[in-house]
This record gives structure tokens, sequence and C-alpha cells, in this order.
């Protein structure tokens, strides 16, 4: 694969440095794309630099992994409007080591052009300011920096030299990876282009080498929101912060204006499979996302878990879903299905010697407004417990119905399903 003119194919090009292609025509190179582990997980709006590293693995080329250990810990003011909270060392800390992990998913740590994982707080943890300031600093003048972009745009709204060092952080570390390995391209998004270029100045200057830079567009949204929010937030690369349910969902839910550019971007099918979905958009979008949703629950999760979610699914929106359907659900799964629908909680030790229906539904919950309502939905034949009809307003509920010792499944009617979880 031409690494290049796949990048192209896909639409994912912004800008690149001249000779560029050449460079790429040079055998295997080395690569790399720099990660702030300011936030818990990789988030799916890293997930287009995820796959710019894929991709060029993919072409026979070595990636490298910089987490920004030092980085991290400055801030960088590319496309914020006010300074940055900064975060703790133990946060970072905690923070570096879980997205590393993450990425063995993602990219092949094996082989001969095997992915490297590199922290560029190595790079200073022995400089002092002095040495910084000396081997750093006087590299590129404050000219040549407030040019920039990401300094220009927050010149006046105000920029603390914390922030406005990332700069000079940034482009060493292009060096310094150029140096201890041979490492001559930069990718990222086109908001970092000011940057990366520092970084070949700093190459071309200290080092008289030559690197290069190759920038991807800032996804977005089609109605001009930024990619990789939902409803309820950031939605996250970690099945403890974003359910593969929900992960499934915003793929699901996807405007049909944004479906051709999420497979370019995010499919890894062979290109004429691609193609073959992005002619079907226009005609069939749901069955599209569907695929490509299923593809990218897989690949960030597992088999396994787009298994469970497709039984989350069932349940919640089959009319045919029966009491089998609930008891096939492992306990991730009920957990799921609890954060999508009215969930309560009750203390466990209450259902020990049972709680009569009526009172579970009218006092210990709200799912029904008054006793009296509920004894006429059971009298109706609405109430299911466990997908189970309760005929008798004399029923007790007790903890052998518990579902993995945690869940109680109510139903009013067709549509109306609740979670009860015991504490």
């Amino acid at each position: 694969m031409n690494f290049l003119e796949e990048l192209q194919w896909r639409g994912m090009i912004h800008q690149m440095t001249p000779g560029t292609d050449a460079l790429l025509q040079d055998g295997m190179i080395t690569g790399y794309i720099g990660f702030d582990p300011t936030a818990p997980s990789l988030t799916i709006g890293n997930y287009v630099q995820i796959m710019l590293l894929r991709l060029f693995q993919d072409a026979g080329h070595r990636p490298i992994i910089l987490m920004g250990g030092a980085t991290g810990r400055i801030g960088d003011p590319s496309g914020k409007d006010k300074e940055r909270e900064l975060k703790s060392y133990d946060e970072l800390d905690h923070n570096l080591e879980f997205q590393s992990r993450q990425f063995a998913r993602f990219l092949d740590f094996e082989g001969p052009n095997a992915a490297i994982i590199v922290n560029n707080l190595d790079f200073y943890r022995d400089m002092n300011v002095l040495d910084f300031l000396r081997q750093v600093g006087k590299t590129l003048t404050v000219n040549y920096m407030s040019s920039k972009d990401s300094v220009k745009k927050r010149l006046e709204t105000g920029l603390s030299f914390t922030e406005f060092s990332y700069q000079l952080l940034q482009a060493y570390d292009f060096q310094c990876l150029y140096t201890q390995h041979d490492c001559r391209l930069q990718m990222v998004g086109s908001d970092q282009w000011g940057n990366i270029t520092s970084g070949t100045e700093f190459i071309r200057r200290n080092v008289d080498g030559k690197a290069h830079a190759v920038t991807t567009p800032l996804l977005t949204k089609a109605d001009g929101s930024k990619f990789g929010k939902s409803e309820r937030g950031n939605i996250w690369l970690s099945p403890e912060l974003t359910s593969p349910y929900q992960f499934f969902q915003f793929w699901l839910k996807a405007d049909d204006a944004d479906l051709r550019n999420y497979i370019r971007y995010f499919s890894l099918r062979p290109r004429e499979e691609m193609q073959a979905l992005l002619d079907r958009v226009d005609e069939d979008p749901i069955s599209v996302k569907a695929q490509l949703a299923e593809e990218l629950t897989v690949r960030v999760h597992s088999r396994a878990a787009y298994e469970s979610v497709l039984s989350v699914s069932e349940l919640l929106f089959n009319k045919k879903a029966n009491r089998d359907t609930l008891l096939g659900l492992d306990e991730t799964s009920l957990a799921t299905v609890a954060q999508e629908i009215p969930s309560f909680q009750i203390e466990r030790d209450q259902l020990a010697a049972g709680i009569n229906i009526v009172d579970l539904l009218a006092e210990h919950t709200s799912i029904q407004s008054s006793k009296g309502e509920a004894r006429r939905s059971i009298k109706g034949n609405a109430i299911a417990v466990n997908k189970e009809k309760i005929k008798d307003h004399e029923y007790r509920v007790d903890a052998t119905a518990l579902l993995h010792g945690k869940y109680l499944m109510v139903e009013n009617g067709r549509k109306n399903k609740f979670i009860i979880v015991t504490q």
C-alpha cells in the first residue's frame, strides 16, 4: 500500500512538506504522532490519529507513539481560547500508563516495523532550566514563534509563558526522535502545522537534517460541531467510560451526511468493500451505519462485546424479546441496560424478606404514582418482573429474583422498561 496515495483516496491529507512523497518511497521510514495524556482514556477524537499510524504501519513503515509525559504537564494552546487547567503529575502518569496499554489493540508491536512507544519526559528528565534555555530556547526567535496561529489567536486573550513554551517542547521532541530513532516524519491534525514546522526547523538548524510533516484535516460533523462527542459528552475508547453499547449507538446515530467521511477515515475494509459501502450510503444509510458500527465496535472492543451489544439491543427494542433473552445477558450487559433505561436503587437487604409488588412499584420506586394505580396495572396484566407477568397484587419480590444477584427488570406495558439495581 502506498501510504500517501491511500491518504489521498481517503481525503486525509491537508498539508505536507515538499519532498514527503519522495521520502516515503525510500523504503521503510519511521514516523510519529504525539499524544498528551491529559484525559483518562483515548477518545474517538484520537482515533483519527490512531488510524494514521495504523495505515502508516500497514504501508510497511515504523510508527512511534510519543506519549507526552512532559508536554502534558505544560498544556497545548492550539485550538484553545483560554489557559488550560494543569493536571497533577500523578493523574498524568496514570493516564499515560492506561493510554499506552490501549494502543496495544490498534497497532502491531512485533515484527520488522513494530510500533514503539516513547515518553517525551525522558528527553527532559535530566535537563535543568538553564540547559533548556541554552539548548532549546535559543533555536527559535520570539518573532518566529509568535507568527504561528496557535500563538497569534491567544495574544489578545492572554497566553502564559508556560503554554508559549509548548511549541519549543514539541519541536525539540521531533529533534530527539530524529537523532535517537531516525524518525523523519511527523503526522498530526492540521491545527498542529505550526508546531510541526517548528520541529523541522529545529532539525535543520541544530543537526543539519531534513525532516517532513503530514497533517490531516480536522474532522468535524456536518452540523459544524466537534467530532468525537455525543449528547453525553466524549466517546471514549475505554468500556468503563463509554460502554460498547453506547459506542455502537454513536455510529448508528451518525448523521447521514457524515457517513462517507466516517467510512473513509475509520474503515479498514479492502478498498473495493469500502467503495461498495460508499455507493450505498444514499439508498441504504441505516444498513451502512450498522456495518461500520459493527466493524469499529469489534476492533475497539471485541467480537464478544459486539455480541453483547446485539443482545442489549434486542432486549430494549425487539418486541419479541422474552425471558430467555433477559436471562442470557451477562452482568456487564445488564449494567449497560441500567444506563439506557430508567433505573432505581434499593438496598439488597430490603429484599431479604420480600417486598410486596404494589409497594415496590409505588413506594420503593416511582414506577407507579400510587398503590391504586399499581393495582390497576397488575389487574390489567401490564406489569412484568423479569419478563414474567404478575397477576396477583399480593405477589412478593425477594432476593431470589435478582439477576446476577443485583438486577431486577420491571416492565409496565410494552414500552415502559425499568431496572432496579440493588446495593
